[in-house]
C-alpha cells in the first residue's frame, strides 16, 4: 500500500484542528471571557508560523500524489499571510467588540472564519493540481462572503455580501470553466504534466488559447484588477472595516502565488500569450484605479480603488519575465512581483488599522474629513499613517518606493519602456489622493476632537508596522533576497 507523506501538510492540518477546536470552544464561552479565543487564534497563528519557518530551509516536497507541494515560496507566503491575519486581528479586537460582531448572537465566528479563510489561501499557495487550487479558491471565498455579512442586521453589509458572492460565483466559473479547457486540451490537472504537455506542442493550441482567457479572467477577478474590479469597491465599503483588511491583506498574497502556480509553472509555454493579456489589465487597472480614487470622499472606496492600481503595479512583474523567448530574466521579475506584493500588504495593515484606531462605538472613520488634524490629535499616529501614505505612493525611503523601483528595473529589462512610462506617470496621479489625506492630517483643523483610545496591543503593533514600513524601505536588501531566494528555489525544483 503506498504511504501519503503527510509532513508538508502538518501546518494545514493543525489550522484545521486548532480551528475546529477553538470554534467549539468558543460556543461554551460567554461574552465576558471571549479574549479566549482571541488568544486562542494568536496562539494557532504563532505555531503556524513556526511550523512553516522551520520547514523553509527543506528541499521541495511533492505530496498527495503530486497535488500539494512545500516549496521555498510556499512557506514565505504562508508565514506573511499568518502575520498578515494575526496584525488584523489585534487590529480589529477593539472595532468588533463595540460593534456587538463578537456578542451573544454572533460568538466568535469572525475568529474561525478568519482561520477558515487563512486555510483555503494556505491550500491555494502549496496546489499543484488545478482541483486543489479551485477548491481552495472556495474555501478562502466562502468564509470571506460569511465575514462580510457577519453584521446581520446592517443592510449595507448585506448587501455588499450579495454583490460579492454573486461575482465570486461568476469568476469562479470562468477560472473552472478555463480549467476543464486546459484539462481538455492537455489531458491532466497536474500543472508538472500541464507544463510538459503544453512544451510538447501536442496540444490543441486553439484550446489552450481560450481556457488560458477564461483562467486568466478568474486569476483577474481574485486579484481585482479592470475589467473585473467590480466588487472592489463596494464590498471595501460596505463590509465591516476589520473584515475589509481581512479580504485586502492575506488573500493578495495566496492570488500572488496561484498566479505563479497556474501561469509559470503550469503555463510557461503560453508565457507569450499570458504576458500580453496581463499588459492590458494592468495598465487598465493603474488607468482606472488612479484616476477614480482621485475623486472619492469614502477613504475605504478610495483605498479600494488604490488596491486596483496596486495589483495592476504588481502584475508588471509578472508580465516581464519572457521577452521573445528569453527567459533569463525571470526570476527577477517574479521576486520583484512577489516583494511588492508583500510591501503592499504590509503597508495595507497599517492602513486600514489607521481606520480602524479613529473608529469608535457608534462611529465609523471613513470619510477622508475625519483624519483633518490628526496630527493635532496624536502626532504618533499622525506620523505613521505619512510612512504608510508615502509607501502607497512610491515615495523613498519607504518600502513602497523599493517595491515600485524593482518592479519598473524587472520591466526596463525587457525593453519595455513605454510600459515603464506610463506606469510612472499613472503612479504621479495616484500620489494626489495619498497625499490630500497627509495634507488633511497637518494643515487642516480636526472635525473630530474626541479622545482617541488606543489598546496596548494595537498601539505596539501599529506602531511596529508603522516602523517595518519604514526600516523595510532604508533595508529593502534583506526581503528582497529572501524573495529571490524563494523563486528561484521554486522555479528550479
Amino acid at each position: 500500500m503506498n504511504t501519503v507523506n503527510l509532513v508538508p501538510a502538518y501546518p494545514e492540518i493543525f489550522l484545521l484542528i486548532a480551528t475546529s477546536a477553538i470554534l467549539l470552544i468558543d460556543m461554551f464561552m460567554a461574552d465576558a471571557r471571549r479574549n479566549v479565543t482571541y488568544a486562542l487564534t494568536l496562539v494557532t497563528l504563532a505555531v503556524c508560523i513556526a511550523m512553516n519557518a522551520a520547514d523553509y530551509a527543506n528541499p521541495t516536497v511533492y505530496t498527495f500524489n503530486n497535488m500539494f507541494v512545500s516549496d521555498a515560496m510556499s512557506n514565505l507566503l504562508k508565514i506573511f499571510s499568518y502575520i498578515a491575519v494575526g496584525v488584523t486581528l489585534i487590529y480589529s479586537r477593539q472595532y468588533t467588540t463595540e460593534r456587538g460582531m463578537l456578542g451573544t448572537n454572533v460568538g466568535g465566528e469572525l475568529y474561525a472564519l478568519a482561520l477558515f479563510s487563512l486555510l483555503g489561501q494556505m491550500v491555494m499557495i502549496s496546489g499543484n493540481n488545478f482541483l486543489i487550487i479551485y477548491l481552495g479558491v472556495e474555501l478562502m471565498s466562502l468564509a470571506t462572503y460569511a465575514m462580510v455579512a457577519l453584521r446581520r442586521g446592517n443592510a449595507v453589509s448585506t448587501e455588499a455580501a450579495m454583490k460579492y458572492f454573486i461575482l465570486g460565483a461568476l469568476s469562479s466559473g470562468f477560472l473552472l470553466y478555463g480549467m476543464s479547457m486546459l484539462y481538455g486540451a492537455t489531458g491532466s490537472l497536474d500543472l508538472t504534466e500541464v507544463a510538459k504537455a503544453t512544451a510538447s506542442g501536442t496540444a490543441n493550441k486553439t484550446v489552450l488559447v481560450f481556457g488560458l482567457v477564461f483562467l486568466v479572467s478568474g486569476l483577474a477577478f481574485k486579484l481585482g484588477v479592470v475589467p473585473f474590479h467590480m466588487w472592489v469597491p463596494d464590498v471595501y465599503q460596505g463590509a465591516p472595516t476589520s473584515v475589509t483588511l481581512l479580504l485586502g491583506g492575506a488573500p493578495k498574497l495566496a492570488a500572488f502565488a496561484i498566479c505563479i502556480r497556474l501561469l509559470v509553472e503550469g503555463l510557461f509555454p503560453l508565457a507569450i500569450d499570458w504576458q500580453q493579456m496581463l499588459t492590458v489589465l494592468a495598465v487598465l487597472s493603474m488607468a482606472v484605479g488612479n484616476i477614480t480614487a482621485i475623486v472619492q470622499t469614502n477613504i475605504k472606496r478610495m483605498l479600494a480603488y488604490s488596491t486596483i492600481a496596486q495589483m495592476g503595479f504588481m502584475l508588471l512583474g509578472l508580465l516581464a519575465g519572457v521577452v521573445d523567448g528569453n527567459v533569463s530574466s525571470a526570476a527577477n521579475a517574479y521576486s520583484s512581483a512577489m516583494f511588492y506584493s508583500v510591501a503592499y500588504v504590509l503597508t495595507t495593515l497599517g492602513t486600514f488599522g489607521l481606520v480602524m484606531l479613529l473608529a469608535r462605538s457608534g462611529f465609523e472613520a471613513e470619510s477622508i474629513d475625519d483624519f483633518k488634524g490628526l496630527n493635532q490629535r496624536s502626532p504618533w499616529f499622525a506620523f505613521v499613517m505619512l510612512i504608510l501614505m508615502f509607501s502607497l505612493t512610491g515615495i523613498p525611503p519607504t518600502v513602497g518606493f523599493y517595491a515600485k523601483l524593482a518592479v519598473l528595473q524587472a520591466v526596463l529589462a525587457t525593453g519595455q519602456v513605454w510600459l515603464a512610462v506610463v506606469s510612472v506617470l499613472l503612479s504621479l496621479i495616484g500620489a494626489f489622493y495619498y497625499l490630500r489625506i497627509v495634507k488633511a492630517m497637518y494643515f487642516e483643523d480636526p472635525v473630530d476632537t474626541a479622545k482617541i483610545l488606543v489598546p496596548n496591543d494595537m498601539r505596539v503593533t501599529l506602531s511596529a508596522n508603522g516602523l517595518a514600513v519604514l526600516l523595510l524601505g532604508i533595508l529593502p536588501g534583506p526581503l528582497m533576497a529572501i524573495c529571490a531566494t524563494a523563486i528561484v528555489k521554486t522555479l528550479t525544483s
